[in-house]
């Protein structure tokens, strides 16, 4: 049986992983800043994850949600401190589109009304009503609604407003910081701007912090550097390091009935005990604290690099934008420095590595960038 094909693939098969490190089968080490896509928060293999996962594996892995399960209030209580969302609720599921589905699904239960406005390079997700508000028509299926759908330029205050104006809006959903399209933070103001307009026209204010939240960008969610209070507020990737968990945080106003969201593996017990130990971790060793210092680094030396590139990022969330294709920058550093890296269209690195990245590693992947440029403009 052939696999179907999912992404292109690096020519690397990694066996083992430790921190920001990664092997292949060919014994080779690579500095990871890629985080297999933003999902590895506290590290590879870190050993308080590996014996919670281990342990809780022992007892019991998995029921349905329709027992008692102790986890998923400790998890509750847990992400409430470490986050500063004491008083939100939480719906656990899967994965971030499963998140931002069923945060789309509530807010048009509880407004009554079917549109939702999203932004222009925006990504919610590849499943039916969150690919619909996604910014990329390649991957929209004509059986993906897209009516309901209204996809703005970014941080335009104005035309949200306008859009909201004709008083069917069930939400607006935008990214705390874009990552697929490219690492673009929201305009100073512009999320404040936007509760004001949901609260004025009656519709739901959704955070997708799924990339950009979890203390990857020096705050535990992005949208933290506004003041601001999200009415939902949609997580994943580096909640549970590798181990498939979402969730979302709503407002304690917005009151569920039996059978409003539903789902049958989210919150099992694997998936909490993983999550679990992802939170004692960043507050252990404070990491949130380490994504803002390392983050906040590695941008002022890209910038004083003054290269032919744009630097855009808070945190481990860091975009570089070229005017032409990065194919062989990432190829260079990939082969012959051993550094992982994330791209965006054809023309944008993105590192987003674990939030345990040191000073020392962040200098590793600069002189070696530093390198590359050098040879390449030679």
């Amino acid at each position: 049986m052939k696999l179907f094909d999912v992404y292109p693939l690096f020519d690397i098969t990694p066996v083992k992983a430790e921190g920001c490190h990664v092997w292949d089968s060919e014994g080779k080490k690579y500095l990871d800043l890629y985080g297999g896509h933003a999902v590895i928060s506290i590290g590879h293999s870190h050993p308080t994850y590996v014996e919670k996962i281990s342990s809780q594996l022992s007892q019991i892995g998995f029921y349905s949600n329709s027992v008692q399960n102790p986890l998923q209030k400790e998890l509750a209580e847990k992400l409430g401190v470490v986050s500063g969302c004491e008083d939100y609720q939480l719906f656990l599921c899967n994965s971030g589109a499963e998140a931002n589905e069923n945060a789309i699904k509530l807010a048009s239960f509880i407004t009554g009304k079917k549109k939702i406005i999203s932004y222009k390079k925006g990504f919610h997700g590849r499943t039916s009503a969150a690919v619909s508000i996604t910014d990329n028509p390649k991957i929209i299926a004509p059986v993906n609604e897209t009516s309901n759908a209204v996809i703005l330029p970014f941080n335009d205050i104005q035309a949200t407003e306008e859009a909201l104006k004709n008083g069917d809006v069930a939400a607006v959903i935008v990214e705390g910081i874009q990552g697929i399209g490219g690492i673009h933070v929201p305009d100073e103001g512009f999320l404040v701007a936007l509760k004001k307009l949901t609260e004025k026209y009656v519709a739901a204010l959704i955070l997708d912090e799924i990339q950009s939240g979890y203390g990857r960008s020096g705050k535990f969610f992005s949208y933290q550097y506004s003041d601001v209070k999200p009415d939902m507020i949609t997580m994943a990737k580096g909640m549970g390091n590798g181990f498939p968990i979402g969730g979302v945080l709503i407002q304690p106003e917005i009151e569920p009935w039996f059978g409003m969201l539903g789902t049958t593996f989210g919150g099992n017990h694997l998936a909490c005990a993983a999550a679990i130990a992802v939170l004692d971790v960043i507050q252990q060793e404070k990491l949130v604290e380490n994504s803002q210092k390392v983050g906040n680094y590695l941008m002022e030396k890209l910038a004083a690099m003054n290269g032919d590139f744009e630097i855009r990022g808070k945190g481990l969330m860091i975009g570089m934008e070229f005017k032409t294709p990065i194919k062989e920058i990432r190829q260079k550093l990939l082969n012959e420095y051993g550094i992982f890296t994330g791209v965006s269209g054809q023309n944008i690195i993105r590192l987003l590595p674990p939030l345990s990245l040191s000073i020392k590693q962040a200098d590793e992947f600069l002189n070696a960038f530093a390198d590359v440029l050098k040879s390449l403009a030679e």
